[in-house]
């Protein structure tokens, strides 16, 4: 269901497309909650047909403009304030170190290095799209300001994960973890 209120706050930024929606979900959220174009679409005519959002315009080859209504608006806002935060983190890798045990050695190794580079690399890049807000490259405002505090929660948690996976690589190092 969260995919829903996600459409819904990228949309009270202003009307877009589904293509601009999925893109601009992947810039801004995609790390902590993934959508693929077919989720998103079929979101969109749920959401419509429910008048949260309305077609604002159709351009050439039926694509289509959403905009968040009242109704849309209200219920994001509701979900903001009222609504349960689920706390679940559902991180593959850690469902993964429960059994590094089964891995060889070598395997092990490779296997953390492999992820300390990939949090490595998407720190960095979240560390730039901070950069960037800091600059005011965006603008300012409450809205740039909410994004650039998720890009902050985005870069303490990558980076977590990278000295979590370079402190595992280094532990599997020395005394057999096996």
């Amino acid at each position: 269901m969260s995919l829903r209120y996600g459409l819904l706050g990228l949309l009270a930024e202003g009307p877009a497309s589904g293509y601009d929606l999925a893109r601009r979900f992947q810039e801004v959220l995609g790390s902590v909650w993934p959508a693929q174009h077919p989720k998103i679409y079929a979101e969109l005519n749920k959401m419509a047909g429910e008048g949260l959002i309305e077609v604002e315009s159709e351009g050439p080859r039926r694509r289509k403009a959403y905009r968040i209504t009242d109704a849309g608006l209200a219920t994001v806002r509701q979900w903001l304030t009222e609504g349960e935060v689920d706390h679940t983190m559902r991180l593959q890798p850690l469902l993964r170190s429960a059994f590094f045990w089964l891995m060889e050695p070598a395997e092990l190794r490779a296997h953390l290095d492999r992820e300390a580079a990939f949090y490595r690399g998407e720190l960095a890049k979240y560390q730039a799209y901070a950069e960037a807000k800091d600059r005011g490259d965006f603008g300012d405002g409450a809205q740039v300001q909410s994004f650039r505090i998720a890009i902050e929660a985005a870069i303490r948690l990558y980076g977590a994960l990278a000295e979590w996976a370079e402190w595992a690589r280094d532990k599997q190092s020395g005394p057999d973890i096996r």
